[in-house]
């Protein structure tokens, strides 16, 4: 493995309060003891607090959701769910998944957070590959038992897997532990500011899925570390997500900067009362610095922030901080400090412009059952990001490209290779390359570039064929068809920064 050169924390403004820096990594000196344990002090220190809103739905305080969860975890031990094992949670965002979750974890078992959006060829994937022994589909109902909750969890125990996109096709399981959750949730609470006694006064709205790390664990778990109330809208819709912040009395959202640019453009956004906003995230995909400026005017009265992290790193790996949000949009910001971050550089000339690499407490061993993948991605006990970027003189850090050739449409990561697979099993095709096509609003949409040795592709069977084997975001928007084989170089690797360079939409898929 080529040297490391660690990024100084010289102009960090983010001080390692508590932290110990040991030769595993960084890691938060005193932290809860699990996920379980935050929150039974929650329901000790304020009962009657909103713990969880559902738009629409239920509203629980934190006892409610305590007694609620409990009695889920009793009907998991019911069914036979012990220590340690796979339970898949497909309910839609709300109050039935957040039972779900906490109930999972009273069990001491490992919840599965699955994307809802998958196909049913990507669902029996991950089900299979994660082990899953109990399915909680989203047609099913929540167990119910009398209540019971393991009090031996510890740190150290894995709390959840999510899976991330990577560059083999298959989505991958990052076991994630209740110290990397909690840790994530310390950072979210220093980077940001948010006190961590703020309590009633952190009201957080939750627009983005909960299978993801932003929606679970920057914004559910973050609120419960302060005491906090999540507010959780199930299906994006402008006008209740606008009315939203008003009626629900919202101080932190965390969304796509698509969303932004989207709510601000409306109409009714101007007759909304916004004062109360105090912290307005943003992050997974590249932003405008004239958008930026647009989310400052738009929310006066609140610090924003642009987040970079990974399912790996269980979300936070950087945070770029409010007074540098327009200045250096194009920056995802300082180290968070929980992390140690490195760059192994692309040549000798420019030591602080290569592969991104972290370690610490948040970060994960490893993947489910992934020895090849591990190998490569947590060689010398570092995550290697695939990231490239460059490092200025103050320490931030900016991506300047994506090595895996994942592409991020409004904050889903698509890894181009599945949906390449995809595209080779439809009619006429012989090659296929998906590549990232910069959009204004989504920020990436999926482009393809496609070839024929028969000289015979019928576009419209092409993306019908798509729908069936992928996820509806996945489905490429725009196709280019060639006359000629794709470039490739000596190797017969795909040249895709020629294509992306060359590449002429013909053809609107939808």
């Amino acid at each position: 493995m080529s040297s490391i050169i660690p990024i100084p924390r010289t102009l960090n403004p983010y001080p390692r309060t508590g932290v110990d820096v040991g030769e595993r990594g960084p890691r938060y000196v005193e932290l809860t003891s699990s996920l379980v344990a935050l929150l039974r002090s929650r329901v000790e220190q304020t009962p009657d607090v909103e713990a969880v809103v559902e738009i629409g739905g239920e509203r629980f305080t934190y006892l409610e959701l305590w007694e609620r969860a409990a009695r889920v975890s009793g009907g998991l031990r019911d069914l036979g769910i012990t220590k340690g094992d796979r339970v898949a949670i497909r309910y839609p965002a709300g109050i039935t998944w957040v039972t779900a979750f906490w109930g999972t974890l009273m069990a001491g078992a490992i919840a599965v957070a699955t994307n809802t959006r998958s196909s049913e060829s990507e669902v029996a994937f991950m089900l299979e590959d994660a082990g899953v022994k109990l399915d909680l589909a989203a047609d099913s109902d929540l167990p119910s038992g009398a209540a019971h909750v393991d009090d031996h969890l510890t740190g150290d125990d894995v709390a959840a897997f999510f899976y991330t996109s990577g560059t083999t096709g298959h989505p991958k399981a990052v076991p994630t532990t209740h110290t990397a959750f909690l840790t994530n949730a310390v950072n979210v609470s220093t980077t940001i500011g948010i006190p961590a006694n703020a309590g009633a006064g952190m009201r957080t709205l939750i627009s983005v899925p909960l299978f993801h790390v932003t929606g679970c664990n920057t914004q559910l778990l973050a609120a419960v570390y302060v005491g906090g109330t999540s507010v959780i809208l199930p299906a994006f819709n402008q006008s209740q997500l606008l009315q939203t912040l008003q009626e629900e009395r919202i101080t932190f959202m965390v969304s796509v900067p698509a969303i932004y640019s989207l709510i601000l453009r409306n109409k009714e956004f101007d007759g909304i009362d916004v004062s109360r906003v105090r912290w307005v995230g943003y992050g997974g995909a590249p932003v405008a610095p004239s958008l930026v400026a647009q989310i400052q005017k738009g929310f006066p009265d609140a610090r924003v922030f642009n987040g970079y992290g990974m399912t790996e790193s269980a979300s936070l790996m950087t945070v770029l901080p409010h007074e540098d949000a327009v200045e250096h949009a194009d920056s995802i910001g300082y180290a968070v400090p929980s992390i140690d971050l490195g760059v192994i550089p692309l040549n000798d000339d420019e030591p602080m412009v290569g592969e991104l690499v972290a370690r610490g407490a948040n970060v994960t061993a490893g993947y489910w059952n992934r020895p090849e993948a591990n190998a490569e991605t947590f060689a010398g006990g570092w995550l290697h990001t695939g990231d490239i970027v460059r490092v200025d003189d103050a320490g931030r850090v900016h991506i300047i490209d994506r090595s895996k050739d994942i592409i991020i449409r409004g904050g889903e990561n698509i890894s181009s290779l599945e949906v390449e697979a995809a595209l080779l099993g439809a009619p006429g095709v012989t090659e296929a390359a998906a590549i990232a096509v910069p959009d204004d609003v989504m920020g990436e949409k999926v482009g393809v570039v496609l070839y024929s040795d028969s000289g015979e592709i019928v576009v419209d069977d092409v993306i019908a064929h798509c729908r069936v084997q992928l996820a509806d975001y996945k489905v490429p928007q725009y196709v280019q068809v060639l006359h000629q084989p794709l470039p490739r170089n000596a190797g017969g690797k795909l040249l895709k920064a020629k294509l992306r360079h060359s590449a002429q939409w013909d053809a609107l898929a939808r």
